[in-house]
């Protein structure tokens, strides 16, 4: 527990003495957003403000993580390594931001507000996640347990196997599985990105909730105990994920010191893309794959909102919103920036408290 504290607390000190920092040198160098041209034109104010702050993200998770190891050690008097569980989320986490930062700098020394070019975009995804899939399920541990399973998995590991035609279809398919997930929630975060401080403060409650399902995976683990419930959990790994979503909260608050409206940095796709790539391993490794469609239902319901847009117009030449993604919709209604995010953030911790209550339930019924 001292390890999780530690991380969350390390992170948040250096996300929150460290953007100001950063945003000095970003404004030295004339590092700044630019926006697009068929966006809301309250938005046309915000050119030019500092972004990438998904450098200090990443940074500050990563120190925030190391050094939850190092007070730990200490304090215990015996030297603790790292699990691999965790070295994987964040290596997903900091490949996917080093993906964005090109992505940012490109749109910079461009002038443009498009970056890197989708194919270009895609293969640098899809480099960082087959790695991080295929890696996923080598490590076996003393019980022969890896990072992942070929398992999809809803509140835990389902009968419904990827490696039901033999371990090679099972790891391609696993792979696609992956990736899917990886993609999908990368883009989430990067889609909701869109207001101040919305993406950030949704990703604080959203990884506050990653903090105790690993939290009660520990306490309940196979690993640990012989039976505390009904059924224990299998994750490998869940005081080491615990401590990395710690560390990423904690890196998110103080970052949304400096990104809540009005926003003096923008933690751009290097920011959101990390962020993504963290949720999604997150979720495969915690074997929750499905759960998180709840836990992180705001970015779920961003997402079907772009989908229904686009689908709908190329179906009946018409708009479903005035503008898509969702949060822009209700700004050209006339509402308030601020009262956005706001509620947007209600509606998250809504979600996520729905998602933890279905998995602490599961657990008390079953």
């Amino acid at each position: 527990m001292i390890a999780i504290l530690v991380s969350a607390c390390v992170s948040l000190l250096v996300a929150l003495l460290g953007t100001p920092l950063f945003i000095k040198f970003l404004i030295r160098r004339n590092y700044g957003q630019f926006v697009r041209q068929d966006g809301p034109t309250a938005h046309f104010t915000k050119r030019g403000t500092p972004t990438m702050g998904g450098v200090v993200i990443i940074g500050a998770t990563l120190i925030g993580w190391a050094m939850s190891y190092v007070v730990s050690s200490i304090v215990s008097e015996t030297p603790r390594t790292p699990s691999i569980s965790a070295i994987l989320v964040l290596f997903l986490m900091t490949g996917l931001g080093l993906v964005g930062f090109f992505d940012d700098f490109t749109k910079i020394r461009k002038q443009r507000s498009l970056g890197l070019s989708p194919r270009a975009k895609i293969i640098g995804q899809g480099i960082v996640g087959i790695t991080f899939a295929v890696l996923a399920l080598q490590f076996p541990n003393e019980n022969f347990r890896t990072p992942a399973s070929t398992h999809i998995s809803f509140l835990r590991d389902t009968n419904l196997d990827l490696a039901f035609a033999g371990a090679t279809i099972g790891l391609i398919l696993f792979v696609l599985w992956a990736n899917f997930l990886i993609t999908a929630w990368s883009n989430a975060v990067n889609l909701t990105d869109g207001l101040d401080g919305l993406a950030t403060g949704v990703s604080i409650i959203v990884f506050g909730s990653y903090i105790l399902v690993s939290i009660w995976q520990l306490n309940q683990s196979c690993q640990v105990i012989e039976a505390a419930g009904p059924r224990c959990y299998e994750v490998r790994d869940p005081q080491d994920l615990a401590i990395v979503a710690a560390a990423i909260m904690g890196a998110c608050v103080g970052f949304l010191w400096w990104n809540a409206s009005p926003a003096k940095i923008f933690m751009g796709d290097t920011g959101s893309l990390a962020l993504g790539g963290a949720l999604a391993g997150l979720t495969i490794l915690s074997r929750t794959e499905i759960l998180a469609v709840i836990i992180g239902g705001l970015f779920v319901l961003i997402v079907l909102s772009d989908v229904i847009q686009i689908g709908y117009f190329k179906m009946t030449g018409k708009r479903v919103f005035k503008m898509a993604p969702l949060h822009h919709h209700f700004e050209l209604s006339g509402w308030g920036e601020v009262t956005i995010v706001i509620r947007f953030w209600l509606i998250a911790g809504l979600f996520a408290g729905l998602g933890l209550g279905i998995f602490y339930a599961e657990w008390v019924v079953s």
